[in-house]
């Protein structure tokens, strides 16, 4: 199952001039780089409690100044997913708002969708009754729109990364497929001039976009080493693939670990610290995307305890008669 959720903010907190030049040219123009940024990541989970949307969703609140010396947030609200939402206007305004009520601070919001719906492009939420209207425009832009041969050309980092989205989104489940297009994207990647530190962190991020089985990764690896033997680029090495594929899991894991959390957190405020480090001790990807699902429709923190537990105690035994039958064998 491909992942997007993770890779993405993972980019933008990597790439985050990058991502607006790449999207949103005239405000990374209008930005005074040399003052630094800030992510306030601390300060969004808070409005994202306050608004109890209680949904999944790769969003990030930058604070930033202009070259006129103003003091400029940036909220940016990234949306990664495969069908339209019917919230989607709703949730922007209402963050938006938010984030004004709480800081009384000038407010941008931008959108980048990345779902197949060509015709879905939401770029306004507006209510009106009785000559009383409230309206937010938005900026959005589409990533189906960019062309991937346009984008192999492209030197910015996150024309890499759109492209890693886009070629997951057209393999889907073909293995072949999605080979294919990992490896003639991973080998643009030394045609594009990047530095070493680049190519192993994008070479990270196109990894959780296009995940293959194992045998498929390790012949891609052999290419890949094949790659860098002809190019005289010894960029990565054996051990930081070993590092890659680990911090891959590890990231899958703690990200569904603290989607979970974050989102109990916005629907019941209090989470107990047993929970917590329950949650925060499981390694079943599959469990913890099957707990997240059940984080969003339960009707208490009770029930959602109740399951967790049942799925524990139930991973328990199983392990307990995997090493039982192991023993056997060994006898």
């Amino acid at each position: 199952m491909t992942e997007y959720d993770s890779p993405w903010k993972e980019s933008i907190s990597l790439y985050f001039r990058e991502f607006l030049r790449f999207f949103y040219p005239l405000i990374e123009a209008d930005i005074e780089w040399q003052r630094g940024f800030e992510f306030l990541d601390v300060e969004l989970q808070k409005i994202k409690r306050e608004s109890e949307t209680g949904k999944r969703e790769v969003d990030k609140l930058v604070k930033v100044w202009r070259k006129s010396g103003e003091e400029q947030w940036v909220f940016l609200h990234i949306e990664i997913q495969s069908q339209r939402r019917s919230d989607f206007q709703e949730r922007i305004y209402i963050y938006h708002n938010r984030i004004f009520d709480r800081y009384r601070k000038s407010v941008v919001s931008v959108a980048v969708l990345g779902d197949e719906e060509n015709g879905w492009r939401p770029n306004n939420y507006k209510r009106e009754l009785w000559g009383c209207r409230a309206l937010l425009e938005f900026p959005v832009v589409k990533l189906l729109d960019y062309d991937i041969d346009e984008l192999a050309q492209n030197p910015n980092p996150l024309a890499a990364i759109v492209q890693a989205h886009r070629t997951a989104q057209i393999a889907k489940n073909d293995v072949g497929v999605g080979y294919a297009n990992k490896l003639s994207l991973i080998k643009s990647l030394y045609e594009r001039g990047y530095g070493r530190e680049d190519i192993v962190q994008l070479f990270r991020l196109i990894d959780w976009f296009i995940a293959l089985p194992k045998f498929e990764e390790d012949r891609l690896w052999q290419e890949i080493q094949t790659l860098e033997e002809n190019k005289k680029m010894p960029y990565i090495t054996s051990v930081e693939r070993r590092g890659i594929e680990k911090g891959l899991q590890q990231g899958l894991q703690q990200g569904k670990q603290q989607d979970i959390l974050q989102l109990l957190e916005i629907r019941f405020e209090d989470v107990a610290q047993e929970l917590k480090q329950i949650i925060e001790k499981l390694d079943d990807i599959e469990l913890l995307g099957k707990l997240f699902a059940q984080a969003v429709t339960t009707q208490s923190l009770e029930e959602f305890e109740s399951v967790v537990s049942q799925n524990v105690t139930d991973g328990e035994e199983r392990n307990v008669a995997e090493s039982e039958s192991e023993a056997e064998k060994e006898e």
